[in-house]
């Protein structure tokens, strides 16, 4: 039998935001001490990603719609400011900041495309 698909599951970019989230834990792991709040706050606002994503695509109403996805980008914008804090922190490396602003770039983009086209119909 095969594994029942959900709707935002189809999303390009919820399927982007769910691996944005493996990689941003798998980093955090490392971290702990003076950068405790900003690994947790990090978190958090990697899996509000999909996490809006998910819950703005399940939504009738265009507007609510595009609440949800705004919040979704707003997290990922946050993400992109967290990285910049724990580069100049020293807790990621150059290459790991540069990775992750790039999906995170990637995500942005779709979810302002998807605000847009929430807005126009």
């Amino acid at each position: 039998m095969p594994e029942p698909t959900f709707d935002h599951e189809r999303l390009d970019v919820y399927r982007l935001s769910i691996g944005y989230v493996a990689f941003s834990r798998q980093i955090a792991k490392s971290l702990g001490g003076a950068n405790r709040q900003a690994r947790d706050q990090w978190l958090r606002a990697a899996q509000s990603i999909p996490l809006n994503i998910a819950e703005g695509n399940g939504k009738q109403s265009l507007k609510d719609k595009s609440r949800y996805f705004e919040i979704a980008r707003g997290s990922a914008l946050e993400c992109a400011s967290i990285h910049d804090v724990l580069c100049v922190c020293d807790a990621i490396d150059a290459q790991s900041k540069r990775h992750g602003k790039s999906e995170l770039k990637r995500i942005v983009s779709m979810l302002t495309r998807l605000i847009q086209r929430t807005q126009t119909v």
